[in-house]
């Protein structure tokens, strides 16, 4: 199976996937490492922002680049925010990765949404990693999803956190679940509490990048190289909205 990591930061995902491409048993291969960032963009300090172009240097992988700012500067934009345009970036990306014959797109922390000329080139053939369990919905909808989905956990009181591999469609983080990590438990430290996190700003912020770290470190980095070796094995397939694992449903994905 080749694949495509696509990553707008600095790519640990991208490197997990990549390292386990390289181990004996492994089902694909990284034939591309695509960015929606520029090389030489910088941050506020003076860090490179992306480690796209690093990550394929060290690994010997083919590199492509479309810069989204520049995409949008060049039509008169200041940020990114008009989706009106994505769809005519998104033609621009399925033409650059066209030549590579890619069989899945694996997201790395690709911080720009996909629209209809992707996702339907591409149709149930590219995959997330997300930092919640998609599984737990609220009225019927899917109650972690968007960006700020670790704070949202233990600020309702949550006892673990889990990150999800799933299916990319147009609705953001509602396509299938394939893999749901193990538990990470929520640790508060002795006399912190939900409402005191609430009101303290700083303290707060530490807390969720401190869970933040370790789901990445326990939850991601276990569930997406594995999922992207399961698929690479044949494992999965898809039908009526609902993930089958070695052929038996299981719309809820795999629980690890």
């Amino acid at each position: 199976m080749r694949v495509a990591c696509f990553m707008s930061g600095s790519g640990t995902n991208t490197r997990r996937i990549v390292e386990r491409s390289l181990e004996k048993d492994a089902s694909y291969t990284v034939v591309l490492i695509f960015t929606d960032v520029r090389d030489d963009r910088l941050d506020e300090e003076g860090n490179k922002i992306c480690r796209a172009k690093d990550i394929a240097e060290e690994y010997g992988i083919a590199y492509e680049c479309i810069d989204i700012l520049d995409f949008y500067w060049e039509r008169g934009h200041s940020s990114k925010r008009d989706l009106s345009l994505r769809p005519d970036f998104d033609r621009l990306v399925v033409k650059r990765i066209e030549p590579y014959g890619v069989d899945l797109i694996v997201l790395g922390g690709y911080m720009s949404i996909q629209t209809a000329p992707l996702l339907e080139r591409y149709e149930g053939r590219i995959v997330n990693v997300h930092p919640a369990d998609l599984s737990i919905a609220k009225d019927g909808e899917r109650k972690y999803v968007g960006i700020h989905t670790v704070r949202d956990t233990i600020l309702d009181g949550e006892k673990f956190l889990r990150s999800s591999s799933h299916i990319v469609r147009e609705k953001v983080d509602h396509g299938e679940i394939l893999v749901i990590s193990k538990p990470v438990t929520v640790r508060l430290p002795p006399g912190v509490t939900v409402d005191r996190l609430r009101d303290d700003k700083e303290l707060r912020r530490r807390i969720v990048e401190e869970h933040q770290d370790r789901l990445k470190r326990d939850g991601d980095w276990v569930v997406y190289p594995l999922t992207v070796q399961m698929i690479g094995e044949g494992r999965f397939a898809l039908g009526g909205g609902i993930v089958y694992l070695d052929g038996k449903p299981m719309p809820n994905g795999l629980r690890l």
